[in-house]
C-alpha cells in the first residue's frame, strides 16, 4: 500500500547507486493504491522481492513478514522498503527486528507510516501511530539519514542506514501511541481490542440518547 506522497518521498530519497545491481525486499508489497516498485525497477536492481500476507498485485511471495528470517536469512538484502505497513502490524517490534536483521550492514531501510491524528483504517487491522521521536528512538541503533513529516496527512517518512557494526536496541519496554487505546502502551491486549470494537459499534449503531447513558457509565 502506498500514497502519492510516499512515492514522491521514495523517489527523492533513493539514489540510483543505492538501488542499481542491489537486492531489494519490499515488506507489505500488495499494491492497493500505488507502489514504489515500478520506479525502483527503472533503477535496475539485481532483484526485487515483494512480500505480503495476502496475494495480489506486487506480491511475489505470500508470507507473514515476522517469519521471513527463517526463509530468507540474515543480512540478505541491500535495501528493505516498507510503505504504510508498520501501523497495521500488531507485533511491531518483531517487524522492526526483521527489518534490521534481514538488511545487510551498510544497507538501507525506507519506511513510511502514519502518525497520530490519522483516522483508523483497518484494512484489515490498524494499531499504532509513529511520530518523529519514535522513529529516532526505535532506530537509534542505526543512522537515520532522512526523516520528515508527510505534508499531505499525519504520517512520517524515514530513510535509515544499518551500521557496519550493528548492535540491536532492546525495545521491549518502548511505548507507542495506539489507536486502539488512544494512549501510549507497550502492547495491545485482547480486552483492549474488545473494548475498541464495542465502542465503534456503539458509535455507529446506537441512538444518541442511549449513547449518553452509556457515556455516563463509562462504556462509550
Amino acid at each position: 500500500m502506498c500514497t502519492l506522497s510516499c512515492i514522491e518521498f521514495g523517489i527523492s530519497a533513493l539514489r540510483k547507486e543505492e538501488i542499481e545491481s542491489k537486492m531489494i525486499l519490499e515488506m507489505g508489497s500488495r499494491n492497493v493504491n500505488g507502489s514504489l516498485r515500478s520506479y525502483i525497477e527503472t533503477l535496475k536492481p539485481a532483484s526485487y522481492l515483494g512480500v505480503d500476507i495476502q496475494e495480489g498485485p506486487g506480491v511475489d511471495y505470500v508470507k507473514d513478514v515476522t517469519l521471513l528470517l527463517d526463509d530468507l536469512g540474515t543480512n540478505a538484502f541491500d535495501c528493505v522498503i516498507s510503505t504504510e505497513l508498520l501501523e497495521h502490524t500488531k507485533n511491531w517490534r518483531e517487524v522492526i527486528h526483521v527489518m534490521k536483521t534481514i538488511v545487510k550492514p551498510g544497507g538501507l531501510i525506507l519506511i513510511t507510516t502514519r502518525s497520530k491524528g490519522f483516522q483508523y483504517h483497518g484494512y484489515p487491522s490498524d494499531y499504532w501511530r509513529y511520530e518523529h521521536d519514535d522513529i529516532v528512538s526505535i532506530f537509534s541503533d542505526c543512522s537515520v539519514e532522512i526523516i520528515k513529516n508527510d505534508s499531505c496527512s499525519p504520517g512520517i517518512f524515514a530513510k535509515i542506514r544499518k551500521p557496519e557494526h550493528f548492535s540491536e536496541n532492546d525495545l521491549s519496554e518502548y511505548k507507542l501511541f495506539s489507536v486502539i487505546t488512544n494512549r501510549r502502551i507497550c502492547d495491545i491486549s485482547s480486552f483492549d481490542m474488545k473494548i475498541f470494537f464495542a465502542r465503534r459499534y456503539i458509535s455507529k449503531k446506537i441512538p444518541e440518547p442511549l449513547k449518553k447513558i452509556l457515556r455516563k457509565i463509562g462504556i462509550s
